[in-house]
């Protein structure tokens, strides 16, 4: 077995979850500058998930940085999935700066397609030794596609 076979294999694990890997809806803002829209804010899930963690949310660290939640073994750092690698050096750093163990949490709005980014921060998280999971806008416990949380982008958005 060569190198075009290991090659060959390599393309078509990977080259599949490229195809895959675009599973977002873009705004543009006046500037031209792209960005992937979200109904519901990152805060939103961050509120649902902390408080039913007894987490403490935006905690600051010595260097100013904020752990988006710290909970008694965990520096939590939530992110939507196209910012699955943002997500990791984030929470290693609050690892770093709190002492406590790193998870990545994943806000995946559409499980299906956006499955990928979870299974590339789970791969990594076995080589670099810090806790993942994700959560959908099921945590929110949306009442006609509304969020509880008032400050969450689905209230702006249908005012």
């Amino acid at each position: 077995m060569g190198n075009k076979f290991f090659i060959t294999i390599f393309a078509l694990i990977f080259m599949n979850e490229y195809v895959f890997a675009s599973s977002f809806e873009y705004g543009y803002t006046s500037s031209g500058f792209k960005y992937v829209k979200h109904q519901h804010s990152e805060s939103s899930y961050q509120h649902a998930w902390c408080s039913a963690n007894n987490g403490i949310e935006e905690f600051e660290n010595a260097d100013y940085t904020r752990v988006d939640c710290l909970t008694s073994t965990h520096a939590v750092e939530f992110d939507f999935a196209n910012k699955w690698a943002e997500s990791i050096g984030q929470a290693l750093h609050y690892q770093f700066m709190t002492g406590k163990k790193a998870k990545v949490i994943l806000i995946l709005e559409n499980p299906k397609s956006q499955m990928v980014y979870y299974n590339r921060v789970k791969n990594l998280s076995k080589i670099y030794n810090f806790d993942v999971e994700y959560i959908t806008p099921k945590i929110l416990n949306l009442k006609n596609n509304m969020c509880y949380y008032p400050d969450c982008k689905c209230k702006l958005q249908n005012k």
